[in-house]
């Protein structure tokens, strides 16, 4: 087998790959043998008839073509392999030359998977920024556990509304005049302050009294999940029902002993400082990760193919089909729902994409670079997670990804996340923390050893007592 590459335009490639004349000839046996239990031939069992037969009766032309689809099925991934070269898109043949006693010529053209020149990926430096927790923050903290805690009371008739109340009300909206479906609202529960409505609604609220009507004008959003009214101004009739206000309970021993396992305020405090402090430092180690992965990305040279982009975009959508199945939601029903048309949300989908697919090249090169294999326990793992998280069974699950043919990517994402993990194992360690781990270590051994010379001495102790 001979393979030529020839790089074209768009990021494709050609492959011209020539085989001998003798592998043409069994080739056309084995065509002949497939035609002769496909098709009925007179005077013939099925798969009994002679190659002259079956070349009589349905051509050599016919036949050869036959021939030529066994050979470039035969040959085409090996020839892939042997090349190195993985393709991103399917390969569109084109016979070159297909004639007895000649050489079988043809050509593949695809575009395949661009090289990636890795950066700088093992040995990053990056900053770890862990916020302050103030007494602030725990003051916030405790305020939204006592505000979890209240309770609703009836608000007196002369009352107005007010930022954190609870109310009812009727409403009825309308765009340059005319109603517009999902407007009316009756005997409406909200919270001002909640955020449920566009902004401006509850705002507008505020300061009502009871049973008062008054008009609400808003606009809204340009990103609103709704495309039919994004942008647009609309007017809200409103009419409050009724007002409840929010009490909070006192922060004493009392409520402390209420909603946690202590006995003071001051202890209660510390435990919620010391928590907000564990919570910051997550969200800085996430964020130390992420930036990790991000620095590897653009340290990375590679010019990426437009189709991987558009293929991202593509299986984006089907994820996104894939929990709309799950939670027993069509796709024609959510696109409806939001308004968008496809063109808008393949659009909408294209920034992620494309950084998606910088970050994937460079997390498979690494995982090339470094060995990383998976194990296919390790698949079956991820999908009993995607299961439980579907509230689905696993076979559910494989069903559903062979349909959308995402049950190879299983696969990729997994040896994509231990590559993930090499990178920030490999970090440049901070010493304030080594130190931190070496000191924790030190005084554990240290515990020990005490623990071990008290128990020794404890033991000195009996025998004198015992004399």
């Amino acid at each position: 087998m001979k393979v030529t590459k020839e790089k074209l335009d768009n990021y494709e490639l050609a492959l011209t790959i020539e085989l001998e004349a003798d592998k043409l000839a069994k080739a056309k046996k084995t065509a002949c043998k497939n035609l002769a239990n496909r098709y009925n031939f007179p005077g013939f069992r099925k798969g009994k008839a002679p190659q002259h037969i079956v070349e009589q009766q349905l051509g050599k032309e016919y036949v050869m073509e036959e021939a030529a689809d066994i050979l470039i099925q035969e040959t085409a991934s090996e020839a892939l392999k042997e090349e190195g070269i993985t393709p991103v898109t399917e390969m569109k043949p084109e016979v070159i030359t297909n004639e007895e006693g000649k050489d079988f010529v043809f050509k593949v053209t695809f575009t395949p998977y661009p090289e990636v020149k890795l950066g700088e990926y093992k040995g990053l430096d990056i900053e770890k920024k862990v916020d302050e927790v103030t007494e602030d923050d725990v003051k916030k903290q405790l305020e939204v556990m006592r505000d979890h805690h209240a309770t609703l009371i009836d608000a007196d008739e002369d009352a107005v509304v007010e930022d954190g109340d609870f109310i009812t009300l009727d409403f009825e909206g309308s765009i340059d005049g005319e109603p517009f479906e999902g407007g009316v609202g009756k005997s409406y529960p909200l919270t001002i302050g909640s955020g449920t409505f566009i902004p401006g609604f509850e705002e507008g609220l505020i300061g009502t009294k009871l049973n008062e009507e008054r008009d609400i004008n808003v606009t809204f959003p340009e990103d609103y999940h709704s495309q039919e009214f994004a942008g647009k101004d609309a007017t809200f009739k409103c009419k409050v029902l009724s007002i409840k206000h929010r009490k909070l309970p006192e922060l004493n021993e009392e409520f402390v002993k209420k909603v946690s396992k202590f006995e003071t305020v001051e202890d209660f405090k510390a435990d919620i400082k010391k928590n907000l402090e564990e919570a910051a430092k997550h969200r800085a180690e996430d964020k130390q990760h992420r930036d990790a992965i991000d620095k590897a990305a653009e340290n990375i040279t590679v010019d990426i193919p437009p189709v991987m982009i558009e293929n991202r975009i593509s299986q984006l959508i089907n994820e996104l089909s894939l929990q709309l199945q799950t939670r027993g939601m069509t796709f024609e029903s959510y696109l409806q729902y939001t308004g968008y048309d496809m063109d808008h949300l393949r659009e909408s989908y294209r920034e992620g994409a494309e950084k998606d697919v910088r970050d994937d090249l460079m997390l498979e090169a690494v995982a090339k670079q470094e060995n990383i294999e998976v194990d296919p326990k390790e698949v079956e793992y991820e999908i009993a997670v995607m299961a439980a998280t579907y509230r689905v069974t696993p076979k559910q699950i494989v069903k559903i990804l062979k349909e959308n043919r995402q049950l190879s990517a299983i696969t990729s994402n997994v040896r994509r996340r231990k590559a993930m993990q090499f990178i920030i194992d490999n970090m440049v360690k901070d010493e304030t923390e080594e130190k931190k781990d070496t000191k924790a270590k030190n005084d554990s051994k240290s515990d020990k050893k005490d623990a071990k010379n008290t128990k020794v001495e404890d033991k000195k102790t009996d025998k004198t007592d015992d004399k």
